[in-house]
């Protein structure tokens, strides 16, 4: 007689059993087990299986709450931008009360810099390299850098008005200045230390000091 089990005798592997939550409960638990897959092992690895181990529940679970993966990704830029991108948003100097632009600038760097160590997280998210994002993502943070570049764009065109500054193109400078808040926002995350938030700060005074004309 055979003493080999069959493959009724094994025991079957149980998927992972996840308690009756609050709908908006499992939401929140998912988006978390997301953004940690997304910071840990990056956009290449994120699909409704990574979200599930991570989350330590079956697909199906995931399914329940969200109906693809895309609608997750878009309620987890939802979440984060509310934490992070409109409070930055919100806190930028106002054109009337800062109407130098080294201070402007340099006020945005320090806030920015306050919000990347208390967040990180969040900012892992949005400034991740865009090559491997999922299209949902891409697009939805490539309109939010659109609306943070034009409200710098808007406060350059108040602050550099004059004939001392017809050179100067609000739009060039805005973007530049984004694409050089991203740089640094990155090697913040990615290579904390090598550059002191002080002293970038002290930097930027000094470069956009320069732009503005000297009294005669």
């Amino acid at each position: 007689m055979s003493t080999h089990a069959t493959s009724e005798d094994r025991p079957r592997k149980r998927r992972p059993y996840a308690p009756r939550v609050p709908i908006e409960q499992r939401r929140e638990q998912l988006l978390d087990a997301a953004l940690a897959v997304i910071v840990s092992d990056g956009y290449d690895r994120i699909s409704v299986d990574a979200v599930a181990k991570r989350a330590d529940v079956a697909r199906s679970v995931v399914y329940g709450a969200y109906d693809n993966l895309d609608t997750l990704l878009t309620a987890l830029l939802d979440r984060q931008q509310a934490r992070a991108f409109d409070r930055l948003l919100a806190t930028l100097p106002d054109s009337a009360d800062s109407p130098d632009p080294a201070a402007f600038a340099a006020e945005t760097v320090r806030r920015m810099s306050a919000m990347l160590h208390q967040d990180p997280d969040t900012w892992r998210l949005i400034l991740s390299p865009p090559g491997n994002m999922p299209a949902v993502v891409r697009d939805r943070i490539e309109a939010d850098r659109e609306r943070f570049r034009l409200r710098v764009e808007a406060w350059l065109s108040h602050a550099l008005t004059g004939p001392d500054h017809d050179s100067l193109d609000p739009r060039v400078l805005a973007h530049a200045l984004v694409a050089c808040a991203e740089h640094f926002g990155r090697l913040a995350l990615t290579a904390p230390g090598t550059f002191d938030p002080e002293h970038l700060i002290d930097q930027v005074r000094l470069i956009l000091g320069a732009l503005r004309p000297r009294p005669h």
